[in-house]
C-alpha cells in the first residue's frame, strides 16, 4: 500500500472547495476573496512575535549589521521585494541587503527545477556573502520546511546571526529559528497554491516587520517617509510637500534647501530650522540620524 507523508496545513485540502471549478464564476472569486481575508486576519497572532523579532533586530542592524532574505518560489520572490524597496524608502544601504533566492536570479521571472530542495545552495550562497555574527536573516516559506530556506536558517544561526522564521505552518524551521513569524493560513481555496493566502500574509508580515525596524532606526518621522530617495519628479514633487509640512518653509526656501543637501529631506529640515547643510549632517550624525532627537536639541 501506498503510504504519503503527512501534510503542511498550507498543502491541505479543503473539502468545501472541491468542486471549485465547478462553481459561478461570481461565487469563485468570492470564495478567494474571503481567503484574502482571512489571511489578512490570521496575521494578527503574529503581532507580538513581530515586535520581538524587530526588537532583536534593531540593534543588530544600528550596529552596520545586514538584512538578508531567503527564499524559494513566491516566498522567495517576495522577501526580494520588500529587500529591494528599502533603499529608495528608506535610504537603507543597498550593500547591507543581502538577497537569496533558491535558483538565483534566474527564479525571479521563471521556475528554476530542484532549486528549492538544493540545501547546501543556500549554505553556499551564504558563504559568498559571509553572512554572520551581527547580521539578520529573514527566512520565508509557507510550509515551514523548504530545504534551501532551511539550510540558510541552520547556516546562518550557526555562523551567529538572528534568525527570523516567516512561516504558515508548524515545520522544522519553527523550531531551527530563533523568532518565528507564524500566520496559520490553513488550507488554499486553490490546494497548495500558496502564492494566495500564505503569500498574501508574508507580504504583510514583511512589510510590518521591515517598516517598524527603519521606523525604529529613525528612518521616519512624523509618520513620513524622510529618508526616501528622490531620485524622479514625483518624489521630488513629495520631498517639497514633506518639507511644508514639516516646516511651513515656502517653495523657494524648501528648493534651496534640498539644493544644499542634495535633495535629502532630513538635513533640509535642519537647513530649513537654521543651520548650515554641513552643521545639520553633523547634528543628524550626533544623534545616530534621529531627526526627532535632533530637532529637540535645538529647542
Amino acid at each position: 500500500m501506498t503510504t504519503f507523508s503527512a501534510l503542511p496545513a498550507t498543502e491541505s485540502t479543503d473539502p468545501r472547495f472541491a468542486d471549485l471549478d465547478a462553481w459561478p464564476p461570481a461565487v469563485a472569486l468570492a470564495a478567494m476573496w474571503e481567503g484574502q481575508m482571512a489571511a489578512v486576519a490570521a496575521v494578527g497572532a503574529a503581532l507580538p512575535a513581530i515586535e520581538k523579532a524587530v526588537a532583536a533586530a534593531v540593534p543588530l542592524l544600528a550596529a552596520g549589521g545586514r538584512l538578508a532574505y531567503a527564499g524559494a518560489g513566491t516566498s522567495g520572490r517576495l522577501g526580494v521585494q520588500d529587500g529591494v524597496e528599502l533603499t529608495p524608502t528608506f535610504d537603507w544601504p543597498h550593500d547591507r541587503v543581502v538577497l537569496l533566492l533558491a535558483g538565483g536570479e534566474a527564479a525571479l521571472t521563471g521556475s528554476v527545477e530542484n532549486a528549492e530542495d538544493d540545501g547546501a545552495a543556500a549554505v553556499a550562497d551564504l558563504d559568498r556573502h559571509r553572512l554572520g555574527a551581527g547580521d539578520v536573516l529573514l527566512g520565508i516559506a509557507a510550509s515551514a520546511a523548504t530545504p534551501y530556506t532551511l539550510a540558510a536558517i541552520k547556516a546562518a544561526r550557526e555562523r551567529g546571526a538572528l534568525t527570523i522564521a516567516i512561516v504558515n505552518s508548524d515545520g522544522p524551521m519553527v523550531r531551527a529559528a530563533e523568532h518565528v513569524l507564524l500566520a496559520e493560513t490553513a488550507p488554499e481555496v486553490l490546494a497548495g497554491s500558496t502564492r494566495m493566502k500564505a503569500g498574501t500574509a508574508q507580504k504583510i508580515m514583511l512589510n510590518l516587520f521591515s517598516t517598524l525596524a527603519m521606523l525604529r532606526l529613525g528612518r521616519v518621522h512624523r509618520g513620513l517617509m524622510v529618508d526616501m530617495l528622490a531620485r524622479n519628479a514625483k518624489l521630488r514633487g513629495r520631498a517639497r510637500r514633506m518639507l511644508h509640512q514639516l516646516t511651513g518653509a515656502d517653495e523657494a526656501a524648501i528648493d534651496t534647501a534640498l539644493a544644499a543637501t542634495g535633495g535629502r529631506v532630513k538635513p533640509a529640515v535642519l537647513v530649513l530650522s537654521g543651520l548650515s547643510a554641513d552643521d545639520a549632517e553633523a547634528l543628524l550624525l550626533r544623534h545616530d540620524g534621529q531627526l526627532r532627537a535632533a530637532l529637540a536639541s535645538l529647542a
